[in-house]
């Protein structure tokens, strides 16, 4: 098997990206219907675990698989030929976007971003890959919809003690990753609440049970578009992209975003720099919203 792979989290060239685990699985491909895309070579390896297409986006999919071990769950991220591109010049576009999302996963995990390790790559077979550890949960945007979608089927809102204080302390562990990644020089690009993950926290109830809350470990993921920056309009853009999901996808949690921007301003010296700068990100958003 032809991989060029790097063990751990320093690749040959550079480390990774993100790993996801998410309630969102598409199902595994029939005999009937057979992938169009081919799979990269290491999961058509003989010692590979079947690999399960999780999602599917515009330049990636990902796909959950094993590492060296059928014990060692991984997340697979293949970039695959773009036919529509000229092969040398995608060949080049791969091999960049590869290594320049494997650097910044690099970067964050060695400085102490919550961000999944990086297993290995490689960027130079035709559509290149990265295997990287698979975090279990779910992403925010599902955790957060599906606690408040329960709390409205046992007729609770979020105007009680104790939701709010639940809303808040996730609210306070988003704002505190996403200034630990700003605060070592990274820009996310693409921040929403369906690239932070909820690692869980197992907490068991009076009954026994697990209790499904918005308890565990905020981990990014998903650096396709990440950027390594320090200026303050940058990191602004970032908080923008993020408040406006949180409007978008959870209606009614507007109001609790602050607490995020709270947590952010109290996470790095010079966030709160980047927090004025963000009054003009907004400015300029609203102008473009009325002009249309």
């Amino acid at each position: 098997m032809n991989t060029n792979t790097t063990t751990n989290s320093q690749p040959t060239t550079s480390s990774s990206p993100p790993a996801m685990a998410t309630s969102e699985v598409l199902p595994p491909p029939t005999a009937a219907s057979e992938p169009i895309i081919p799979l990269p070579t290491i999961l058509t390896h003989p010692s590979s675990t079947t690999p399960q297409l999780i999602t599917q986006g515009a330049e990636a999919l990902l796909y959950k698989s094993t590492y060296l071990l059928p014990t060692l769950p991984c997340a697979l991220k293949h970039r695959p030929p773009k036919p529509f591109r000229h092969p040398i010049l995608d060949a080049r576009l791969t091999k960049h976007r590869i290594l320049s999302e494997a650097r910044v996963l690099a970067k964050c995990r060695r400085d102490g971003v919550p961000v999944p390790a990086v297993y290995a790559l490689d960027a130079e077979l035709k559509g290149g890959w990265i295997a990287m550890e698979w975090v279990e949960g779910d992403v925010v945007r599902v955790a957060l919809n599906r606690w408040l979608k329960r709390r409205k089927g046992e007729g609770k809102t979020l105007d009680d003690k104790e939701g709010q204080e639940r809303v808040l302390r996730l609210m306070t562990m988003v704002g505190a990753a996403v200034g630990t990644m700003h605060s070592v020089g990274v820009v996310h690009g693409d921040l929403t609440t369906s690239n932070l993950m909820l690692r869980p926290t197992e907490k068991e109830g009076a009954n026994g049970a697990v209790e499904d809350d918005l308890e565990g470990e905020i981990v990014l993921i998903d650096f396709g578009l990440a950027s390594q920056s320090t200026q303050d309009e940058d990191r602004a853009v970032d908080l923008y992209v993020l408040e406006r999901a949180f409007g978008s996808t959870h209606p009614g949690t507007e109001a609790l975003f602050g607490e995020v921007l709270r947590a952010y301003g109290e996470s790095f010296n010079g966030a709160k720099v980047t927090l004025k700068k963000l009054e003009d990100v907004r400015m300029r958003g609203r102008k473009r919203s009325m002009l249309g």
